[in-house]
């Protein structure tokens, strides 16, 4: 082919590798059945060679993007549940975040951000000051912890079963201060509170003296997708003032959510995918 022929070429024509066209043939053949596929139907439908699927199956299947069923056949992995998420929340959250946000700020004096999950950890995407400055308030671009944070606790409490159970077994669950929450019964009962309460609370968690609320962030399917969350010290979050702050933060991450088209509220205290 002359260099002249290939730069006529769209870029998708020229940078084509084979393996990579299978490998996402093979992950849209399965996102295309409404029931487990088999590795050798996969291989009948794209019309490839067995040992050739077999070899994309595992590579998907160690990256989460396709889950091996009871009975070998396969499905849509967690990982792309957290790739979509993420995709969505970039896109609208850190724009349509701010006046939620600043209004949660005057309401209460403390900062808030908006944190989404990315793997195993919670990055934040947007966040305001309040009146009184805070060093440990995550920044945008920051990352934190899921286990003792209410931001990732928010989060992973309304998360579908499988994808929360799935997060949970990789958390290595470090513990920060001696509140900190380092069993994976411990968490699970914990989450059980948050979806009952519709909020979370870091009490200490993570940091002494540092006490945070946050709410879960739905999109317009019903899936939560980010947390709404301020953090204030022990001396300005009373435990008694809780309540109040809670409500306050539940409502910006409710209009946050109705902004991003949700409006099946009932999802805030079920939990999306759980058992309830």
């Amino acid at each position: 082919m002359s260099r002249q022929n290939l730069r006529a070429q769209p870029p998708a024509s020229r940078y084509r590798v084979q393996v990579l066209d299978r490998t996402i043939a093979v992950l849209q053949c399965v996102a295309d059945s409404d029931i487990d596929v088999a590795a050798a139907d996969i291989a009948r439908q794209l019309r490839l060679h067995k040992s050739t699927v077999h070899r994309l199956v595992v590579v998907l299947e160690h990256y989460r993007l396709i889950k091996r069923g009871p009975q070998g056949a396969y499905r849509l992995g967690t990982r792309l549940i957290e790739l979509g998420d993420c995709a969505v929340a970039r896109l609208k959250l850190s724009e349509r975040a701010d006046p939620f946000l600043r209004e949660l700020a005057s309401q209460t004096g403390e900062g808030a951000h908006v944190t989404i999950l990315s793997g195993t950890e919670m990055l934040s995407i947007a966040h305001v000051e309040g009146r009184w400055s805070l060093h440990s308030l995550t920044r945008t671009g920051h990352r934190t912890k899921i286990h003792c944070t209410a931001a990732g606790k928010a989060v992973l409490a309304f998360m579908p079963e499988e994808a929360c159970d799935d997060i949970i077994a990789r958390l290595s669950l470090e513990r920060y201060t001696r509140r900190t929450i380092v069993k994976p019964s411990g968490l699970k009962a914990e989450l059980l509170r948050v979806r009952h309460a519709g909020y979370a609370v870091d009490d200490e968690e993570f940091e002494e003296g540092l006490r945070c609320v946050g709410a879960p962030i739905f999109d317009h399917r019903g899936h939560v997708i980010a947390s709404l969350s301020m953090a204030a010290p022990v001396f300005r979050l009373r435990k008694e003032r809780l309540p109040r702050v809670a409500r306050l933060v539940m409502v910006a991450a409710q209009g946050l959510s109705a902004d991003l088209g949700h409006q099946n509220q009932t999802d805030l205290k079920r939990g999306k995918g759980h058992r309830s």
